[in-house]
């Protein structure tokens, strides 16, 4: 038994998709009736596409809480990382060349 109708997209299509999916926060069932794909063929567009990085960067938070709570990790980690350089700086600034 052959599988499928063989129908081709285009990858720009495919991504084009996946990143709407991703946007609008809309279910692969609903996208897949509205632009016509079969729903277990965008899952594997999803599953292939969807850890690219412009589609990760689309890709919103789900809450304004996440997103706070994602730039308070962030803010900590850069403090973090400008003690440790100034750190840094003024053991070197110590030290004879």
């Amino acid at each position: 038994m052959a599988k499928g109708n063989g129908k081709r997209y285009e990858e720009s299509f495919k991504i084009e998709t996946v990143k709407y999916i991703s946007e609008n926060h809309k279910s692969v069932a609903q996208v897949a009736r509205e632009v016509g794909v079969n729903e277990n063929t965008l899952h594997g567009w999803m599953k292939k596409y969807g850890q690219q990085p412009e589609i990760k960067a689309v890709q919103s938070f789900s809450s304004e809480g996440a997103a706070l709570k994602a730039l308070q990790k962030e803010m900590r980690d850069l403090k973090e990382e400008n003690e440790i350089l100034k750190k840094a700086m003024h053991y070197f600034a110590k030290s004879p060349r």
